[in-house]
């Protein structure tokens, strides 16, 4: 039952991670060089490069995201539910959020690129229902 545990943590680290590495790089090292005020960076009017605007919704999402994977898991671990394939689903969900990060900041988004983003997060939520399916099934005694 841990396994879903560390992938949480793992996916709260990536969101971290992810921030730190695009949107804290590029403000950074534009108020750093002095080419930029840090005042300037407004939080309700996105500018800058393509994929700095990429990063920020890559980042927006991992957090929209974080709370969902975290209540399912907490209600596993909490549930003592726990199998090899509650184990798998956890590990999907992380590995395709970190792939859909990397595809949605790496490539300009053309109609394939996006089609492979789309995929890894139709990964993560059909890893959602269904662990959420596992955990109310285990819960309520059904199976």
């Amino acid at each position: 039952m841990i396994l879903p545990v560390w992938m949480l943590v793992g996916f709260a680290a990536w969101t971290v991670l992810l921030l730190l590495a695009t949107v804290g790089v590029y403000r950074w090292s534009r108020i750093l060089t002095g080419r930029v005020a840090i005042r300037e960076f407004r939080a309700d009017q996105i500018e800058g490069a393509d994929w700095y605007k990429r990063a920020m919704r890559a980042h927006a999402n991992c957090v929209e995201n974080l709370p969902v994977f975290g209540a399912i898991v907490l209600g596993l671990y909490v549930g003592n539910v726990g199998s090899a394939l509650v184990n798998a689903l956890a590990v999907a969900v992380l590995v395709a959020r970190i792939m859909q990060s990397l595809v949605h900041v790496c490539f300009v988004q053309t109609d394939l690129v996006t089609s492979v983003r789309f995929a890894f997060f139709f990964v993560q939520i059909v890893s959602f229902l269904w662990l959420t399916v596992i955990l109310l099934t285990e819960l309520s005694g059904i199976v």
